[in-house]
């Protein structure tokens, strides 16, 4: 079992007070850490389509991600309760170009997503930013800190032209609370979206 994943977790029930379930997306390049916070954060044994990487993924899939053997390779799934009746539904994408093609229907139902970033390696984000926009999906971004990260928030947000009411945060992905809190700016920005919807009409 995953060190990341308590022996609680993978036998957490649904709660019966439980109304209400959002999809949440999570979703970046390839390699950033969508997997990782998907099993951080999730209260049941998260499934996941994790394969080993071969020789035939040279050249097709990036090869500047040190220590990296797996890849998702359709999606992840977990889930976590926010209170006695929401829970969130989570849903890794797939980061290779390869299995892009999947994400239409991953983001079917979807409320909202997080954009996953690694300022390694910032332009793998463009793809996944722009697929949301199109669909019209709600996100926020979050930088997740991995050794040497470079940029602060406020230059991240100049790379990616991120319009200033798109919340942009710091994550640890490996750590639960850390993850959670991602979770819970998307929630919150959702929230304050509809109900300025709701005051407009």
């Amino acid at each position: 079992m995953d060190s990341t994943i308590s022996e609680k977790a993978t036998r957490t029930p649904l709660r019966s007070t439980v109304i209400d379930g959002l999809k949440i997306v999570v979703v970046g390049g390839f390699g950033v850490g969508k997997t990782t916070l998907v099993r951080s954060v999730s209260e049941i044994r998260p499934l996941n389509t994790e394969e080993t990487m071969t020789q035939a993924g040279l050249g097709i899939d990036h090869s500047d991600t040190a220590g990296k053997t797996t890849t998702t390779v359709a999606f992840d799934f977990g889930r976590i309760s926010l209170n006695e009746q929401m829970v969130l539904y989570l849903f890794g994408a797939p980061g290779q170009e390869r299995f892009w093609f999947l994400w239409d229907r991953l983001f079917a139902g979807t409320l909202g997503a997080v954009v996953l970033v690694d300022t390694h390696r910032v332009e793998d984000s463009w793809y996944s930013i722009d697929r949301l926009e199109h669909h019209g999906t709600p996100f926020i971004v979050a930088r997740n800190n991995f050794p040497g990260s470079v940029h602060d928030l406020t230059e991240l947000r100049e790379a990616l032209t991120l319009s200033e009411n798109v919340p942009l945060i710091d994550c640890d992905a490996r750590e639960r609370e850390s993850s959670k809190q991602v979770l819970l700016t998307l929630v919150n920005h959702l929230y304050a979206l509809s109900s300025a919807r709701e005051t407009t009409s």
